[in-house]
């Protein structure tokens, strides 16, 4: 069974989804490897370390994708310019993929119906449930570590004044006004980097436990925002997406709150389906000319209307941050728990080695986005109604 490793081609996307390291164990278990050439350049891992580890260099993706019965990829498959094709189409009919597929976003959601019409097997690495067996695997939480601190350095970059408090001759310059919206992973790393470049915080959240969380750093200001447990929670302790009338009450609540910032961070996400829509085109429209937002759950739709997926905009004098890639910015450590999350997932996944998959597995199972020529995601199901 012939594993491939191909170089991503999302512009300034730096990972690549296996080290020499890994490759050497999934030669271990039975399985030829294929890796493109130059896929670890960006890494700085040369194709002889790749070449030592028991892989063998083919020169292009064409080459990879017609031998290659199970791809491994860090960004879902893209339109290749070079060579006219689309990622999707590129693949063997019943071949198996596993990347960050993000299935319930508009954006996707004609390469998902690709993926199903060539009888591929598609397994989304945000899928992993958050359970104890699968900690190893969870590449969501591995990126959003990273994601959550790039964001703040990110705004920082692009804000115009300082983040602390700066005395001078001449008066005080006041510290920046940071809102985090979301108080997972990615936005408990936003709150301590912007804490620690000395800015003001306030974090919204609809969940209890992630506000004691958030509350629980010092100097953080958690605005309050009570919504039911059951409303609020998911599986795994995720966000559940808010009935209509509890989406309203929370933008509510951000129309007093975003004005007053000048950097907001969104990160309020639901797990395999489509971000909520939180900052309306009102509220930037009212933030203060110079401000910043960074939305960093655009791959699954985005929390601002206003933001554009793989563009950085400026509306109203204010910059709109809608990177699809922030962990690609930070290649080296991401790529190095990437590529370790993606082969504890496929040891899962093929228990056995090489020959057939664990597909009643429940952390397969969570992951499943097409199968048998059938999309079987929910949350993909759910956004794209109909047309699924």
């Amino acid at each position: 069974m012939v594993i491939g490793i191909p170089r991503e081609i999302l512009e300034e996307e730096r990972r690549v989804a296996a080290l020499p390291e890994t490759v050497a164990r999934y030669v271990q278990m039975g399985f030829a490897v294929l890796v493109e050439r130059g896929a670890g350049a960006g890494v700085f891992r040369s194709d002889a370390e790749y070449r030592e580890a028991g892989a063998e260099i083919v020169p292009d993706a064409r080459s990879l994708y017609d031998r290659a019965e199970v791809v491994l990829k860090v960004k879902q498959p893209y339109f290749n310019r070079e060579l006219g094709l689309h990622e999707a189409e590129m693949l063997r009919r019943e071949a198996v993929l596993i990347t960050f597929l993000h299935p319930a976003a508009p954006t996707n959601h004609g390469m998902v119906r690709t993926l199903r019409d060539r009888g591929v097997t598609s397994l989304t690495m945000d899928g992993v449930p958050r359970i104890s067996r699968a900690q190893t695997m969870d590449a969501l939480t591995s990126m959003s570590t990273i994601t959550g601190y790039r964001s703040i350095l990110i705004a920082a970059n692009h804000f115009p004044r300082f983040m602390p408090m700066i005395g001078t001759a001449i008066g005080t310059i006041q510290p920046a006004q940071v809102l985090v919206v979301g108080a997972g992973v990615v936005g408990l790393q936003a709150i301590a980097t912007a804490r620690r470049l000395g800015a003001v915080v306030k974090v919204v959240d609809i969940r209890g436990e992630a506000r004691g969380e958030a509350g629980s750093l010092k100097g953080v200001q958690v605005v309050g925002f009570e919504v039911p447990e059951e409303l609020a929670h998911g599986e795994g302790g995720y966000a559940r997406a808010l009935p209509p009338e509890w989406l309203e009450k929370e933008r509510e609540l951000l129309r007093s709150l975003v004005p007053q910032s000048d950097i907001v961070i969104l990160s309020a996400l639901v797990p395999g389906e489509l971000a909520p829509v939180l900052i309306t085109r009102e509220m930037v429209m009212s933030m203060r000319a110079g401000s910043v937002v960074v939305d960093v759950s655009i791959d699954q739709g985005g929390n601002c209307e206003l933001t554009v997926s793989g563009r950085e905009t400026m509306v109203h004098d204010v910059y709109l941050c809608g990177t699809a890639n922030i962990p690609g910015s930070m290649a080296v450590d991401a790529t190095w728990l990437y590529a370790h999350n993606m082969l504890h997932f496929v040891e899962n996944l093929f228990p056995n080695g090489p020959g057939r998959m664990n597909l009643e597995d429940e952390i397969v199972r969570h992951t499943l986005v097409t199968i048998g020529g059938r999309i079987v995601h929910p949350g993909a199901l759910k956004a794209m109604g109909p047309a699924a």
